[in-house]
Order: structure tokens, then C-alpha cells, then sequence
């Protein structure tokens, strides 16, 4: 059961280089497992083709043989139709005869006596003339390809399969030794300015506006450097792109590169690190030297918290791999002068983490923060992805675009393709609103669990308890209105209530937080106000409220008690790049952190608790509607409202609060 609020590239190979530009394209490496398994299967082949040459060679049945006198018996009976004479080697055709079967010819062989004619050998075996000239006896060669063939082969094949063997053996240690001299070598994608099909431009990234605008100056310096050197400006060595995930860091690098016109060296931070020290400095080294070599150019090092975290402070396990790598990234930027036309880009999520050295002036010394996309920038970004797409007529972007606050980039993305997902199941033609809209809740909550079958007791709590978080939403002033109520199993949840607010936000008030504490405890509050019991279902509920509340004490300094002090940093570290558990306060300012905690939460559950009971025949309505048709959109929760005495709320009624 949720209380859901605002929520939420495959490298290519390239293009060969061309001039200067070192190979890109590497093989995987094979270490001695591989090559011993080469070798296995040479022998595995080499023992096959053996026994395979004897089957041929020597498992022939052996032929019907007949001695000479038995010839000479035979062709004076008149018995023989012809002999073919292949050196001493005799094949006899006899007359055929006819049997049960058919008429058949019987073919026998023989040899004749070295250096004698076959008519003076038959001659004296007293053969009558008149009987041997009715005999054609032809005369064949054995000078050609196949009598050479036959009597060279066995011996030639096996030199030939032991010679192959050796090759193969040969070939696999002289690569496994040049994999050994690359194993430094950098790794790095590389698109080439004419790469057409790769390349990505400003025009391909919707939204982003001031960081397209930041970069734009980027983009002029690699095109005219000699207009910023001739006044004395450099261009910063470094920029950072700082954003939530999948809010279009790499698109916007590569169309950095694709609008200067200029090649994009790719590489993940993950990448640089191997487990023997010193491997990453120096891929690191010959990744700028193959920038250096084909400037004008741009380094992106995707996921740079991977290495470049704070040095000496025991994260990341104190790896000295990492930290060797990190130095010679820091060097490397150094040695940079101001002619050398390489900018180095670098994206991640966790700017906190970075180690002061690469923030420094002179390195990473300008950073671009990607926000998440407002309605407008979603809408935008809803059209690049819906290009390939054909829509029905009652699709609407902008509707969608609402109903999606705090999505990113790859958020939409995935929506769009869930969408035209769903409408080929049901072999449809065109992407419906419909499908988009659905497509929205299985981006946030995962698909509906159609096997996930509630009884009647269970359907009728989860009912009660998304209907408690909607009432309380629409009556507290700073909560958002609902949009949808279900109690279809999504992922883990067994119901949900869908909260939008009419604006997208980039502050919140204490107010606000509070108003979202109330109604995530209200579930559990009607759990237990109408069973007299509890289940498990308020789980997160209660996790989230409690997180909000500690956050509202320990960060955003709302509490009396506290003061406007901050004692925790984002993501729950301490300030500083300090450890979780390095506390500076002392174990009675815990102990008052905790008691504003238990504050918030029970006195938003009494609010809670007020309006339930308040409005008890609104509540008992929307948990009955619930159990009816397990779905309630907007409009009809809004009749519901109306229908017990409830105005629900209106944008205008926000606008003049604010």
C-alpha cells in the first residue's frame, strides 16, 4: 500500500579511425584458462581427424581376389568380359549373368608378375589365343593426382595435422603475449565527427535550457579557440555535469561533441580500475594521448564518483588502484596547455562524494547542474521520444506531461516505449491515451499483479486505507489533490493512491512536509480506527513519515527545539565527507532529535485521526466505491467529495495561499 507523490545510452562500436587515431576496436582479453582450452581443442580435433583418415583408409572391406591360375582358368571358359591392367594390379569384369534379383556384372581383381607382360604371363598358363583375344584388356595410367594422392597421404595428412596443431599453439601464445602488452591500453568509445549516425546534437536534447546555454560557449571554443587566446581567455580544462539520474548527462556530452564538430572519446569510471595496481593510471594515460592526438576533442568519463572519490577517508575501501588512477587523472589535467584544444567532461550523481582536488580551479572548475524537467521540458522531451510513434487522435502530451512531475529524461523515455508496449500486446495500430496513462503507473509502481488475488477482508482493508490517505489529502490545505485510487496490486503494493500537485515545485514548506506526514499516517490511522486492528500494509507509511519527519529536524532545521541547525547532510551522511556514524552532537541532543521526531508523527496522526472521524460517512462512501470498481479516477473521487458536503480543492485556492 502506497501513498505515492511527485516520482521519478548502449554504446555503439566505432567507426575506425582514420590518420593519427589509434585502433579503438580491441578484442576481448583471454587469459591461460582460454588459451588452454584452445590447445584442448586442437588435440580434440587433431584425434578426430585421425580416426576419421583410418575409417576411410583402412576400413574398407577387402575385395574379391583371384589368383592367376584361376584367371587363366576363367578366360579359357569364356567367362571373362574384360581386364583393365593398372601396373600389377589386375581389375577382371565378368560376363553378367542373370539371377533372381536382376542381371549382374562381377568385378574381381588380381595381380599379374612384375616386369611381365599379362598376354606372356597368360600365355604360359597355356590360355587358348582364340579365348584371349575375345578379352578387351585395356591399359591404365598410374601417374596421376589420385595414384600419388593415395599412396603419399598416409603420411603427409598427419605432418599436416601436426603441423596445423602447432600453428594454432603458436598463434594463441603470441596473442596471449600482445593482450599482455595492451592490457594498459584504454578502453574508451570513440565517435568520430563523421559519424553520421551517431552523431547527437543540441537539437536532439529536449529541455535543459541553461545548461545547453552553459555549454554553448564550450562548443565556440572548440570551434574558434583563436577568438578566446587572442584576448587572453582560456577555456575551463574541466566541466562537471552534476544531475539525478538519467536526466540526459551523456546526451548532452555527446552533443557537445556533435555540435563542435569534434571527436568524443567515451569511457565509465568503473572502467580504469583493475585489480592490479597501476592498470588504470595507465589507461588513463594513453586515453589523453589518443585525445591529444586527434585534437580538437572531448574526454567523457561517465560515472567519475567510481574513482574520484574523497582520497584517504575510507571510502570506497581504500583501494590504492583507485587512488593511483585518480592522481593520474589529476595530472593529466594539469599538464594541459592552453593550446591543446581537449576539454574533459565528467558526469555524476554524487557531487558530495568527489575529492576536493578534482573541484579545484584548474580541473573539474566548472559545473552544469541538470535538474529534473519541468512540465514544459517533459512535454518537449514527450515529442522527441514520440517521433517513430503513431498516435491516436485523443493523445494528449501536455496531459501527460502534468501528470508526470518529478520525471526524468529516461523516465519519459520509458513511458513512451511502455506505452507503444502496451498497445502492441493488444494488437493495436495506434498508441492510445489510454496507454500512456497506464504506462505512467507501471513506470512508478511496476505492472499489475493480476495473480495477486485479495480475499474479501483484505480487498475491503486496503480499500479503507487508500481512502483514508485521499480524504486526508483533499481536507489539509497544503496537500496535493488526488488524481487516481486503486486497490490493483502494482509491484509491492497492494493499493495506491496517486497524489499530483498542480504546479511543479522546486521549494517546500513546512507546512507542506507537514500536511505529507499527515496523510501518509492517515492509512494506518483508518486501519485502526475502523478494524481495531493493524496490518502490515502501513509499513512504508510509516517509514517514509518517519524518514520526512527526522529529515525536517536534522537538515531543514523546522524544529522549535533544534533551531535552524544542520546535523546531517544529504542522503543521510554527515557535512564534510564524514562517515555516517561520525555524529558532532552529543547523545542528548539525540535523544531531543528523537522526541521532535515522535512529535511530528503524533501530532499529525491526531490531525489525521480528527478529520476521519469527522467525516467518517466520506470515508465509509470512497472505501465502498473502492470495493466496487477498485479504481476511482479525479472526476469521481471529486463527485464522491461533493456528494458528502466536501468542496474539493482548486488550483485557485493554492495560487492565493502562495
Amino acid at each position: 500500500m502506497n501513498n505515492i507523490k511527485n516520482n521519478l545510452n548502449k554504446p555503439k562500436l566505432p567507426i575506425p579511425p582514420k590518420g593519427k587515431l589509434p585502433k579503438m576496436i580491441k578484442k576481448p582479453s583471454k587469459g591461460p584458462l582460454s588459451v588452454f582450452s584452445k590447445i584442448l581443442n586442437a588435440i580434440f580435433i587433431l584425434l578426430l581427424i585421425s580416426t576419421l583418415y583410418s575409417m576411410v583408409f583402412t576400413g574398407n572391406p577387402k575385395k574379391d581376389e583371384i589368383s592367376l591360375s584361376q584367371l587363366a582358368t576363367d578366360i579359357s571358359l569364356g567367362t571373362v568380359e574384360k581386364i583393365t591392367v593398372k601396373g600389377d594390379s589386375l581389375s577382371i569384369t565378368y560376363l553378367a549373368t542373370s539371377t533372381a534379383t536382376g542381371t549382374k556384372a562381377i568385378i574381381k581383381e588380381s595381380r599379374k608378375e612384375e616386369g611381365v607382360a599379362l598376354t606372356q604371363t597368360l600365355s604360359n598358363y597355356k590360355v587358348p589365343q582364340d579365348k584371349l583375344s575375345k578379352v578387351n584388356i585395356d591399359i591404365g595410367s598410374d601417374t596421376g593426382f589420385g595414384f600419388w594422392f593415395l599412396n603419399l597421404a598416409p603420411f603427409l595428412i598427419p605432418l599436416l595435422l601436426i603441423g596445423v596443431f602447432i600453428w594454432m599453439l603458436t598463434k594463441q601464445v603470441k596473442g596471449a603475449g600482445m593482450q599482455a602488452m595492451s592490457f594498459g591500453q584504454s578502453k574508451a568509445r570513440v565517435i568520430l565527427p563523421t559519424d553520421k549516425k551517431q552523431r547527437v546534437t543540441f537539437a536532439d536534447v529536449a529541455g535543459a535550457k541553461e545548461a545547453k546555454e552553459e555549454l554553448a560557449e564550450v562548443v565556440d571554443f572548440l570551434k574558434n579557440p583563436k577568438k578566446f587566446l587572442d584576448i587572453g581567455a582560456k577555456i575551463p580544462k574541466g566541466i562537471l555535469l552534476m544531475g539525478a539520474p538519467g536526466t540526459g548527462k551523456t546526451l548532452l556530452a555527446r552533443a557537445v561533441a556533435g555540435e563542435a564538430g569534434v571527436a568524443f572519446f567515451s569511457i565509465s569510471g568503473s572502467e580504469f580500475v583493475e585489480m592490479f595496481v597501476g592498470v588504470g593510471a595507465s589507461r588513463v594515460r594513453d586515453l589523453f594521448k589518443m585525445a591529444k592526438a586527434t585534437a580538437p576533442a572531448i574526454i567523457f568519463i561517465d560515472e567519475i564518483d567510481a574513482v574520484g572519490r574523497v582520497r584517504g577517508g575510507g571510502m570506497g575501501g581504500g583501494n590504492d588502484e583507485r587512488e593511483q588512477t585518480l592522481n593520474q587523472i589529476l595530472v593529466e589535467m594539469d599538464g594541459f596547455e592552453p593550446n591543446v584544444k581537449v576539454i574533459v567532461m565528467a558526469a555524476t550523481n554524487r557531487p558530495d562524494v568527489l575529492d576536493p582536488a578534482l573541484l579545484r580551479p584548474g580541473r573539474f572548475d566548472r559545473r552544469v547542474t541538470i535538474d529534473l524537467p519541468d512540465r514544459n521540458d517533459r512535454e518537449a522531451i514527450l515529442k522527441v521520444h514520440s517521433k517513430e510513434k503513431p498516435f491516436a487522435e485523443d493523445v494528449n502530451l501536455r496531459t501527460i506531461a502534468e501528470r508526470t512531475p518529478g520525471f526524468s529524461g529516461a523516465d519519459l523515455y520509458s513511458l513512451m516505449n511502455e506505452g507503444a508496449i502496451l498497445a502492441a500486446r493488444e494488437s493495436r495500430q495506434k498508441v492510445s491515451q489510454f496507454d500512456l496513462i497506464r504506462s505512467i503507473e507501471k513506470v512508478m509502481m511496476g505492472p499489475e499483479r493480476k495473480s495477486h488475488i485479495l480475499s474479501k477482508q483484505e480487498k475491503k482493508i486496503t480499500a479503507y486505507h487508500e481512502a483514508g490517505h485521499a480524504l486526508v489529502s483533499s481536507l489539509l490545505t497544503y496537500a496535493d489533490p488526488v488524481h487516481k485510487i486503486s486497490i490493483i496490486s502494482r509491484g509491492r503494493a497492494a493499493g495506491y493512491t496517486l497524489h499530483l500537485p498542480f504546479e511543479d515545485r522546486k521549494l517546500q514548506s513546512r507546512k507542506e512536509f507537514l500536511d505529507d506526514i499527515a496523510v501518509t499516517l492517515a492509512g494506518y490511522v483508518t486501519e485502526k480506527m475502523i478494524f481495531d486492528d493493524l496490518t502490515t500494509g502501513p509499513s512504508n507509511d510509516l517509514q517514509v513519515s518517519s524518514a520526512l519527519a527526522r529529515d525536517m529536524v536534522t537538515k531543514y532545521g523546522m524544529s522549535d527545539k533544534i533551531g535552524p541547525v544542520a546535523l546531517e547532510g544529504e542522503g543521510g551522511r554527515s557535512l564534510f565527507g564524514r562517515g555516517v556514524n561520525d555524529k558532532e552532537y552529543s547523545d542528548k541532543v539525540n535523544a531531543i532529535i528523537d522526541s521532535e521526531v515522535s512529535e511530528i508523527i503524533d501530532s499529525n496522526m491526531k490531525r489525521a485521526e480528527h478529520i476521519l472521524r469527522e467525516h467518517k460517512k466520506a470515508l465509509d462512501a470512497i472505501a465502498n466505491r473502492l470495493v466496487e470498481t477498485e479504481t476511482i479516477e479525479r472526476e469521481e473521487f471529486e463527485k464522491l467529495l461533493v456528494a458528502n458536503g466536501i468542496v474539493p480543492k482548486k488550483k485557485e485556492d493554492i495560487e492565493h495561499l502562495d
